[in-house]
């Protein structure tokens, strides 16, 4: 027995393709066993397996607790849940040695995807493919493993509430904060959270719809927060946070329904992190604002950039013992007092912390960040073969005739360079056969000269932008 899988699934970071296409029962089943045969022969042996609220979903989950128990695992089922929840079973318990989420976090409905942690540890790249090796040559552990089912949503959402404790109750009480599911796998923990936490909420989209009805659980996108900017507005409540499909990334919009981007979350957290611990190493990835990297440092911390992505990210923070990461993206990481893992409700918890702590609305933090012009998120297709030979032909040529307003060239992930006008970014995508640019500056004009540089870069070797400009 053995197994091939569309090579388009196994990604960087997860697993993850077209439901009846890509991505099948019989993937599922030989993920299980693959995933299980590793650990096995690392020592562990116990499993947890939570699923998001996809149609597909309750499918691919039978089919990999079934590949699971085959190679001789436990498994430890956590029901439909939210991502961080997964996290957190495998996290919090020493008799799990591994998890398994199944998600197709903020795809399009008819995707679905699996993300994996192994004894403590992000589970991506080099593992990934290593799963696909020994599913093509049937390299399989055998045996009979049990299955046991837990519930833990109480348990996780009291670790969740440990995210105020200390903080001035008054203060806690006073917030009035707007909550946004988006339909996803995050609406029930959310339901539990609001109920508990002081203040006041108002909670939209909750219940767990695979179809997405309302708008898509992407809070990156600006236009997937016009719901919850509405539900501010109308109650005039402090900010409003938003989930994506899983509940591993955030969003934010301050009082004025301004959106507070990744970076600018970050800026937040570490201000309030940064009073108890001074010096501390705060990692952000590299389409992140100069502004934040700044603010870390005049705070009392020591800034690094690091490489997109949140395995990437995850591993960089168990290297330096930072207490705190993020990505523009969303995905923001605790390990001061939490586990080190991405969990959007945790995130939430601890903005609303944050401002009680720091005596200061969310609105009022945003007003007081500098005001610089930066573009989307710019993303372009670029030929899978093409992608990453393009960023080192640039990267080349920018390190041997910089030109005259080249002040620094950073190659950390890709290229992001650095002028007196502000900064840009070019790299490669993980996930997909496209070039991402970002670039950013404290005016217009600058902004034009910085793009123009970036267009210079891309036409030597061949490339234009285009117009798929997308955040």
């Amino acid at each position: 027995m053995n197994h091939d899988f569309d090579p388009t699934i196994l990604r960087e970071y997860d697993i993850r393709g077209i439901i009846g296409e890509t991505l099948t029962p019989d993937d599922a089943r030989a993920i299980g066993r693959s995933f299980g045969t590793l650990l096995k022969r690392e020592g562990g042996n116990t499993v947890a397996v939570g699923y998001d609220g996809r149609v597909s979903s309750p499918i691919l989950e039978h089919a990999l607790v079934e590949g699971l128990t085959a190679s001789g695992c436990d498994v430890v089922r956590i029901g439909l849940s939210a991502t961080p929840m997964l996290y957190y079973a495998e996290a919090s318990r020493e008799d799990v040695h591994g998890g398994i989420q199944i998600t197709g976090s903020h795809n399009p409905p008819n995707y679905n995807g699996f993300k994996m942690v192994f004894q403590g540890r992000p589970f991506f790249g080099a593992d990934i493919q290593k799963l696909g090796k020994l599913a093509a040559q049937g390299d399989w552990a055998d045996g009979a493993g049990s299955v046991d089912t837990i519930e833990i949503l109480d348990e996780y959402v009291e670790r969740l509430i440990d995210g105020i404790a200390g903080v001035d109750r008054a203060a806690l009480s006073a917030m009035r904060v707007g909550w946004d599911a988006g339909n996803g796998a995050a609406g029930p923990a959310l339901e539990a959270l609001a109920a508990k936490l002081p203040g006041e909420h108002h909670l939209l989209f909750t219940e767990v719809d695979g179809h997405f009805p309302n708008h898509h659980p992407d809070p990156t996108v600006e236009s997937n927060l016009e719901d919850l900017r509405a539900l501010v507005a109308s109650k005039q409540l402090d900010f409003g946070v938003a989930f994506d499909g899983d509940g591993d990334r955030i969003g934010a919009i301050d009082g004025e329904g301004r959106v507070i981007w990744g970076d600018q979350l970050l800026m937040i957290y570490a201000e309030d992190l940064l009073k108890t611990h001074e010096n501390a190493t705060i990692i952000a990835d590299v389409k992140a604002s100069r502004a934040l990297f700044d603010h870390v440092a005049a705070h009392g911390g020591k800034p690094l950039m690091w490489k997109t992505g949140h395995s990437l990210i995850k591993s960089k923070m168990k290297e330096t013992g930072a207490p705190l990461a993020g990505e523009m993206s969303g995905h923001v990481f605790f390990a001061d007092t939490y586990y080190g893992f991405d969990d959007a409700l945790y995130a939430g918890v601890r903005l609303i912390a944050a401002s009680a702590r720091l005596g200061r609305s969310i609105t009022a933090l945003r007003d007081a960040m500098p005001q610089l012009v930066n573009t989307p998120e710019m993303r372009f297709q670029v030929d899978e073969a093409r992608k990453f030979p393009a960023i080192d032909e640039i990267s080349r040529r920018l390190e041997t005739e910089p030109g005259p307003d080249v002040e620094e060239v950073n190659a950390t992930d890709g290229v992001r360079v650095n002028t007196k006008d502000g900064w840009w970014l070019l790299r490669a995508s993980n996930t997909q056969d496209v070039l991402v640019a970002r670039a950013e500056s404290e005016n217009e004009d600058g902004l034009t000269r910085l793009l123009a540089q970036l267009d210079e870069q891309l036409a030597l070797s061949g490339l234009e932008r285009g117009d798929n400009m997308g955040h």
